[in-house]
């Protein structure tokens, strides 16, 4: 079944605020959360649906990639790895501090890692022929001494005598709707459930130190600007066992002298004289390969565009190239001598009643003001 759109999820407009994105969540989450209908499994449908729509739109990041790319996202391959369970009891939280047994399952169990991202600029050769590049990312990565438990020696990590290993502290508590669980972080483990009595010196207790990592990418021919490469697994590592996040390359493309791009074809404006236009020529059109010879036909207006099959940008993963459309410009000298003048003079004279468009032109400007 497709996915309905986000905003008539949670009943707004798309350019509601992110106050409105918050109280038409909180609504909805109130209405439709599970633990207020039990055993109704439509509701909980309801209510995952709502909870996956705020998780996108409450982030300005995933809001515009939504608005522009839709479900699909950025990468074609949908919002992959965002968590859209993190949020089931946020609204709950708000009022009450979340819900028994739910959060402190869920706290225990594999997280993945944080997508990084990283600006890559590129010249418009290396965009249209691909290219290899290597960049380097400042990332956490687990500590090589204490290999992630953040304790000098395996035997300085004990459970936490508050929590008892769960990480968290409950507390009942009556609202008016019912009987609810005050579900809050220990504050002698930070959630942790275990203690460090002896921390790693290298790492001091955070498992994690930030390394620099130079990473190679392959940019592939036919990328365009504003498109990303996505590198699986290079992002933050997971915590307790969850799949590292992903790096995400962001390209920019530096515009070109010569040529603009449009899609996968190439534009360019080419001057040349009155004579060549007038009598035809072979002239020298720049490709992204070199020039080549091309031969205008006489009578050539200024503005004609002539189109060059193949001589565009290759399509991402395709052996597919587009076109390269050339238009004319005709260059009108600035400086004459006399007998340059003289000479177009007398050229005038000879082509002015012979020149059909000239003539077409001065017969309506007569039919508009009268002779």
């Amino acid at each position: 079944m497709a996915k309905r759109d986000y905003y008539e999820v949670l009943g707004l407009s798309k350019g509601a605020s992110e106050e409105e994105i918050k109280k038409a969540y909180r609504q909805l989450a109130k209405k439709y959360h599970p633990d207020l209908n039990p055993g109704d499994k439509e509701a909980e449908a309801r209510f995952k649906e709502i909870n996956e729509a705020y998780q996108v739109l409450s982030n300005p990041e995933t809001r515009a990639q939504y608005d522009q790319f839709g479900h699909a996202g950025p990468t074609g391959h949908g919002f992959e790895g965002f968590d859209f369970g993190s949020g089931l009891d946020d609204i709950f939280d708000m009022f009450f501090g979340g819900f028994g047994g739910t959060r402190s399952r869920r706290s225990k169990g594999p997280v993945r890692g944080s997508d990084l991202r990283y600006d890559l600029t590129i010249t418009f050769e290396e965009a249209a022929f691909g290219t290899k590049k290597e960049i380097e990312v400042v990332r956490m990565e687990s500590c090589t001494e204490c290999k992630g438990t953040g304790a000098k020696k395996p035997g300085d990590v004990t459970t936490c005598p508050v929590c008892k290993g769960t990480g968290e502290i409950q507390q009942a508590q009556n609202t008016a709707f019912g009987r609810f669980v005050n579900v809050r972080t220990c504050d002698r483990c930070g959630g942790e459930g275990t203690i460090i009595s002896d921390p790693c010196p290298k790492c001091h207790g955070r498992k994690k130190i930030r390394r620099l990592r130079k990473i190679s990418v392959t940019i592939p021919a036919g990328i365009d600007n504003g498109q990303a490469i996505t590198l699986r697994g290079e992002g933050e590592p997971g915590e307790r066992g969850g799949s590292p996040g992903d790096l995400y390359v962001y390209i920019t493309v530096r515009p070109h002298k010569l040529f603009q791009r449009k899609g996968y074809d190439l534009h360019c404006d080419i001057p040349i004289t009155f004579a060549q236009a007038a009598l035809g020529a072979e002239i020298e059109v720049p490709t992204l390969s070199g020039r080549v010879k091309y031969v205008i036909p006489e009578g050539t207006q200024t503005g004609t565009v002539f189109r060059m099959r193949n001589q565009g940008i290759q399509h991402l993963r395709s052996n597919t190239r587009g076109d390269l459309y050339v238009r004319i410009n005709i260059e009108v000298p600035k400086r004459l001598n006399e007998k340059q003048k003289e000479i177009l003079r007398q050229f005038d004279e000879m082509t002015r009643d012979s020149n059909d468009q000239r003539k077409s032109f001065f017969e309506k400007m007569r039919d508009v003001f009268g002779a």
